[in-house]
């Protein structure tokens, strides 16, 4: 199942299959050799011609094949002798036989013969005489036309009869390198194609020349078997000089940075103005960020912002959007819609939520912001782009989704951290079967039947098997169904052991899939101790995302497991061969080292790609039969791990500072935020707190307490009722107001009681005036000090009443109303 985004404009140029201006500077340092017009060879006339192919080294060992030879090279020479031309290849290229398919060229003198001498002649009589005519370097047929033949003779033929010394010299360093026979084929025919078309001997091949192969075996589809392992011969052989790149894929097509004005032409923006100036902006940010980031900005401006814009409003040519204009892509842009095409063909359009809207958001306010900053700078060159941003700060602000992405990283962690013990043993599990049962059947003879590990296998006679791989077949398996049921004990060992090892690494280090993939031999050190001169082995990580190098103490578990890796990849010399990676990331090819996660493809060795260890890791999990809360099987990134390490060591006392910069982190807000805490670290946290301050008081407030103390306590509550309300004051702590409840501000009166309080209200107001007429005048003052209580306290019971005729009684919620609910604020 396939899906595809529509949200975006069709292009019709693709960043695929372009080169970039690195990769372009890569092939311009090695050009191809041009195919020469004319040589002495084939300027030669026919007798000298037909007398040098009847010489050594063009003869054969056996009599009747060297008569065949020369048989043939005269009756090409007399087809050719009539075609227009000055030299025999311009005869060969008048013909048209390069233009036909395969073997199709053969009925051209064949027609030939017979409409002029009346000979019917077979194939055997007329291919020999043309494939020493290629090997006397008397005809250059192009690389197409010879690829397309895959004559089986031609690499044959060609090292006997032009450069044997240097075909010796390749089958010596095939031999060292333990090239499989058939890949050795392959590469000898690819390197006589390059013989034939360019001429000369095997020295003279240029790195240039083996790109042209390459490219011309995509154009004809003669990619079987290892495509590129004559470059590697030629290259281990030294035929190349130092500066060539290790491996020809530095080459293809698609890999390689572009240039700034290459990814913003990728989305054929119609405003050359508006283009030139999102050229000139991301080149002044350019110093600043790296390729993926660079990539990722031209996409949001060039694409998702102004190539809708014109998609939608033909002819805008201005940054100063109108409000609706700019409302109305904010809307669009929330969403995007995706088609979903299944494997009977049918498709499926779903317009979902965008999840990076917010980030594009804060992307285009940057760069509005930017413009009018760097227009007070520069008024000539950004004064007339300077607009009014269309994107709001408020709409920019992520922290709400930060804060929700928190919350499922988190969510994530806590399901996957306890899982964690089943998946480690499930794939030491694996990796030990996979090996006891790889080992049993390189025992076993072909066709022979074996047993391990309460399994029985049959380990079939394969007649292409070349060797390099082990076969096994279940019995029980149905014998229509056999070929469905024979299993790659070769690849299961290979990808049992590689799943566990990336999944001990991640697990014991924390650190990212593309520092995995660029651990080195050189990556392990040692630190001597100044205090005790002890060894302590580390881990070097490369700067790869925060371009800061770090350093991990090895533990020995995690010993063990690069100990393991390095046997696996070293080879009978016991050395760790050198490989040159690619950095999807950076589009570039990091120089050849010593990594530790390598894998040989054919006769070369590669770095592993994240994808591949991604894949490793499904299978693993599979195997384990985890699943996560709703039953469905549960999903691992390598990501995860870095997660769940953090969490892991901070759990078990790691400072968080040191967990930073262990992790390699810049600030300790991004350690933070890879921190899931959990419910139960709060609690302990909260229970250490309450034993830190019970310490610091006195043990006499923490004694059981005796019967009439705590007949006393009770008490306490009983004496709080009061006639119109509640005392609320601390248990053994005396009345501050010696009982005169009215002016105190510890009672709670009790709306039900309002009128008796309203009867004492009344009866104050009363006393007031006989006070006053009595000319009592002492108790005047203290009478209007408990009217001004009363008053207050019927103010506080009138309140309450309003509240409550107010409330909405909402029930008590449910557990599963409230189970797994994340808050957003």
């Amino acid at each position: 199942m396939t899906t595809v985004e529509h949200s975006l404009p069709v292009l019709k140029t693709t960043e695929r299959g372009r080169f970039g201006e690195a990769q372009s500077a890569l092939r311009e340092k090695f050009p191809a050799r041009t195919p020469a017009v004319s040589w002495p060879a084939t300027q030669a006339p026919r007798d000298e011609v037909v007398h040098r192919l009847a010489q050594h080294p063009f003869t054969a060992q056996n009599e009747a094949t060297t008569r065949s030879r020369c048989r043939g090279v005269r009756y090409v020479l007399s087809w050719l002798e009539a075609q227009p031309g000055a030299t025999w290849q311009e005869r060969w290229t008048s013909t048209g036989a390069e233009n036909l398919p395969k073997e199709d060229w053969l009925d051209l003198p064949r027609q030939w013969f017979t409409r002029t001498q009346g000979l019917v002649l077979r194939d055997s009589q007329l291919s020999p005489g043309l494939l020493m005519l290629i090997c006397g370097d008397v005809i250059r047929p192009t690389s197409a036309w010879l690829l397309g033949r895959t004559s089986q003779h031609l690499g044959r033929a060609m090292a006997s009869a032009r450069d044997p010394e240097g075909f010796d010299l390749l089958s010596a360093q095939a031999a060292s390198d333990k090239v499989p026979p058939a890949v050795l084929r392959i590469a000898r025919h690819r390197i006589s194609v390059i013989l034939a078309r360019n001429g000369g001997s095997i020295s003279d091949i240029t790195v240039g020349d083996c790109v042209d192969i390459l490219e011309a075996q995509d154009v004809t589809h003669a990619a079987t078997g290892d495509r590129t392992a004559f470059y590697r011969l030629l290259h281990r052989a030294g035929v190349f000089p130092p500066d060539a790149p290790s491996t020809i894929r530095a080459f293809t097509a698609g890999q390689g940075q572009l240039s700034v004005a290459e990814m913003i032409d990728r989305y054929e923006i119609a405003c050359k103005p508006v283009r030139d100036l999102l050229v000139d902006y991301l080149c002044e940010r350019q110093p600043a960020l790296d390729y993926t980031s660079l990539s990722a900005v031209s996409r949001v401006l060039g694409s998702l912002f102004w190539r809708n814009l014109e998609t939608h409003h033909p002819g805008i040519n201005s940054l100063r959007l109108p409000a609706e204009v700019a409302s109305a892509w904010k809307t669009r842009h929330r969403t995007k819609t995706t088609t979903t095409r299944s494997p009977d063909g049918s498709t499926v359009s779903v317009t979902s939520p965008r999840e990076s809207a917010r980030s594009d958001l804060a992307t285009v306010r940057a760069f509005y912001l930017d413009l009018a900053q760097w227009a007070a700078e520069d008024p000539a060159r950004w004064g007339p782009w300077a607009a009014p941003s269309p994107v709001t700060s408020a709409e920019a602000n992520q922290k709400k989704h930060q804060r929700r992405v928190k919350a499922k990283m988190d969510q994530r962690t806590r399901e996957r951290l306890p899982a964690l013990p089943l998946l480690v043993s499930t794939s030491q599990r694996n990796r030990l079967q996979a090996a006891a049962v790889l080992a049993a059947a390189r025992q076993a003879e072909p066709g022979t039947v074996f047993s391990v590990d309460g399994q029985t296998l049959f380990r079939p006679v394969l007649k292409s098997a070349s060797g390099a791989k082990i076969w096994a077949q279940e019995l029980e398996a149905p014998r229509t169904a056999a070929r469905a049921a024979r299993r790659d004990l070769t690849h299961e060992d290979h990808t049992a052991f590689w799943a566990w090892a990336a999944i001990e690494v991640l697990r014991h280090t924390g650190i990212r899939i593309e520092e995995l993939c660029e651990l080195s031999h050189h990556s392990l050190i040692q630190y001597r101790l100044p205090t005790t001169g002890e060894l302590v082995p580390l881990l070097q990580i490369a700067p790869s995302k925060t371009d800061q190098e770090r350093l991990i103490l090895v533990t020995p578990e995690l010993a063990d497991v690069l100990s393991r890796i390095i046997m696996r990849v070293r080879d009978s010399n016991g050395i760790v061969a050198s490989v040159a990676a690619y950095d999807p990331h950076e589009r570039v090819w990091n120089p050849p080292m010593p990594l530790l996660f390598q894998h040989r493809i054919g006769i070369e060795n590669r770095a592993m790609h994240p994808t591949c260890l991604r894949k490793y890791l499904g299978q693993a999990l599979a195997s384990a039969g985890l699943t996560d809360a709703s039953g469905e099987p549960l999903t691992m990134q390598p990501h995860d791990f870095r997660r769940i390490f953090i969490t892991d060591a901070v759990m078990n006392g790691m400072p968080p500072h040191i967990a930073q910069l262990v992790a390699g982190h810049r600030v300790i807000d991004t350690t933070m935020g890879y921190l899931a805490v959990y419910p139960r670290e709060v609690i302990e946290a909260h229970r250490a707190f309450i034993a830190r301050r019970r310490a610091s008081r006195p043990g006499e407030e923490y004694r059981t307490p005796t019967d009439e103390e705590w007949d006393s306590f009770l008490g306490h509550f009983e004496k709080r009722k009061l006639s119109i309300g509640t005392c609320g004051r601390a248990f053994s702590t005396p009345c501050t107001h010696e009982h005169a409840c009215l002016r105190c501000a510890m009672l709670r009166p009790d709306p039900a009681e309002r009128p008796r309080l309203v009867e004492i209200r009344d009866n104050l107001i009363d006393r007031i005036a006989e006070a006053k007429r009595e000319g009592w005048l002492g108790e005047v003052e203290g009478l209007e000090t408990s009217l001004a209580g009363a008053e207050d306290k019927l103010a506080q019971m009138d309140a309450a009443t309003a509240r409550t005729a107010t409330a909405v009684d909402l029930g008590m919620p449910g557990f599963t109303q409230i189970a797994g609910r994340a808050s957003d604020t």
